[in-house]
């Protein structure tokens, strides 16, 4: 068996078996290569074998390489669900699993933009592109990211057969799993202007945003056409695409939204994931708090 037999069925596992997303799967895939380049193994047993020593071994020369708490927290669960899976190949699903606590990760409180800061980007973004179907395609993702509350990749997985938009859309998130969210009257005119400029024949079974060159539009170039905006409006560099996510899900919870209705918009498998948003509403109140109460002015 070869290192390359190896990471292929270990992909097509986590991207069929386990229906990971393809950034996830990258990322797992990336991490069971590094393991195996640095013990040279290419046996199903031997990775079986592996004990938590191996994988402190390995955490520690990621951690030479410079990495954080956050990504050796994620490498580590990459390792466990690595082989985990060696163990099932290698005939020993039973084995007790790997005991081994990762670093500890100080979760950040997401950062939310007004609904006029929302557009502002989604504007700026389509006036810096080179050409105007670029720029309104570029207007549409952004706004499907605040006005529904998608992820880059929910949005750019829609297609042709989810037209005509109404005042829902069903949306195939994490795991595969389905939910239908509300589309706002400025979302759906932002998708009907980039399908009235774009230059491609749109059919049900056709990526809905396309490419400069036709083919489907990559997070990449979602992330840089933000990234651009962000320097021209002078912003943070924690304004990314997913921050626009993060505030609709802020902006939601503040109007009076429950923790379950918003746990059913944004896709999350568990209620913990959502829970974060009554931080980030406390901290918004708090800063309105200090801005406008007297008291804090003298």
């Amino acid at each position: 068996m070869t290192r390359g037999d190896i990471l292929e069925a270990w992909h097509v596992h986590l991207t069929q078996g386990r229906r990971r997303s393809p950034h996830t799967a990258r990322a797992y895939s990336a991490t069971a290569a590094r393991l195996l380049d640095a013990l040279g193994e290419t046996d199903w047993t031997a990775l079986a074998r592996l004990d938590a020593g191996a994988l402190r071994g390995q955490l520690a020369r990621r951690r030479s390489e410079g990495i954080g708490n956050a990504s050796a927290a994620r490498e580590l669960s990459a390792l466990k669900a690595f082989l985990a899976f060696a163990r099932e190949r290698a005939g020993l699903p039973d084995a007790a699993p790997l005991r081994m606590r990762g670093p500890r990760v100080k979760k950040g409180i997401p950062r939310p933009v007004t609904p006029d800061e929302a557009v502002n980007r989604a504007v700026t973004v389509a006036e810096d592109a080179s050409e105007e179907w670029i720029g309104a395609r570029d207007r549409a993702v952004l706004l499907l990211l605040y006005g529904a509350g998608l992820r880059i990749a929910e949005a750019l997985s829609l297609t042709g057969a989810h037209l005509p938009l109404g005042e829902t859309i069903t949306v195939t998130g994490k795991g595969a799993k389905q939910r239908v969210v509300p589309l706002l009257p400025i979302v759906r005119e932002a998708v009907a202007d980039y399908l009235a400029r774009s230059p491609w024949p749109m059919a049900r079974d056709t990526p809905l945003f396309r490419g400069a060159k036709g083919g489907p539009l990559s997070q990449g170039m979602v992330q840089k056409a933000m990234a651009r905006a962000r320097i021209a409006l002078g912003l943070p560099a924690s304004a990314t695409p997913h921050a626009l996510r993060h505030s609709f899900a802020t902006h939601l919870l503040g109007a009076g939204a429950d923790l379950r209705s918003l746990q059913e918009l944004l896709g999350h498998a568990s209620l913990g994931s959502t829970q974060i948003y009554t931080k980030v509403d406390a901290a918004t109140l708090l800063d309105v708090y200090r801005n406008a109460h007297p008291r804090e002015q003298a």
